[in-house]
C-alpha cells in the first residue's frame, strides 16, 4: 500500500480529522457519550491508519515506542493521582468534591484528568498492541525475518 496515491493522498487527508475527532471525543465525555477510552482507540486507529499505508517504520518515527511505553505508565500514573489528590485533600479515593473549593468546579476538575489518564493509557495499550503484532516475523534490524 505504500505505493497506491490514491491511499496515500486520502489517508493524509483523512487522518487529521480522526485526530481531530478523537479530541472531540475526549472533550465532549462528560457531556455525552464518548471519553477517554472511546478517544483513546480512535487517536490510535489514527495511529495504526498511518501505518498501514505509509509503513510501520513511518508510524514508529511519529510516535516511538518508547513514547508508546511512557504513555501506559503516565496514563495511569495520572488516574491514581486524581484518586491521591482527593485523599490527601480529605476525601475518599476519587473524591472529586474535594479537588476545589467549589463542588462543582472539583467534579469537572477531576472527571476531566481522570478521563484524559484514561485517553493516555488507551491509545498506549492499543498502538502497543499494534507495534507488538506488526513486529512479528521480523529479526531486531526491522528486516523480514
Amino acid at each position: 500500500m505504500k505505493n497506491d496515491l490514491v491511499l496515500r493522498v486520502v489517508a493524509k487527508l483523512f487522518i487529521p480529522f480522526i485526530l481531530l475527532f478523537a479530541l472531540y471525543v475526549q472533550f465532549h465525555g462528560e457531556l455525552g457519550p464518548g471519553g477517554g477510552f472511546q478517544a483513546g482507540v480512535i487517536a490510535a486507529a489514527g495511529v495504526v491508519l498511518h501505518a498501514l499505508i505509509f509503513g510501520l517504520d513511518a508510524a514508529r518515527r511519529i510516535v516511538p515506542e518508547r513514547l508508546v511505553e511512557t504513555m501506559l505508565a503516565a496514563g495511569v500514573l495520572i488516574y491514581a493521582g486524581v484518586g491521591v489528590a482527593g485523599l490527601l485533600l480529605g476525601g475518599n479515593f476519587l473524591d472529586y468534591f474535594v479537588l476545589s473549593g467549589d463542588p462543582v468546579y472539583g467534579q469537572l476538575r477531576g472527571i476531566f484528568w481522570v478521563e484524559a489518564g484514561v485517553f493516555v493509557t488507551v491509545s498506549g495499550v492499543m498502538l502497543k498492541i499494534f507495534y507488538m503484532f506488526a513486529a512479528r516475523g521480523r529479526d531486531e534490524d526491522g528486516e523480514e525475518a
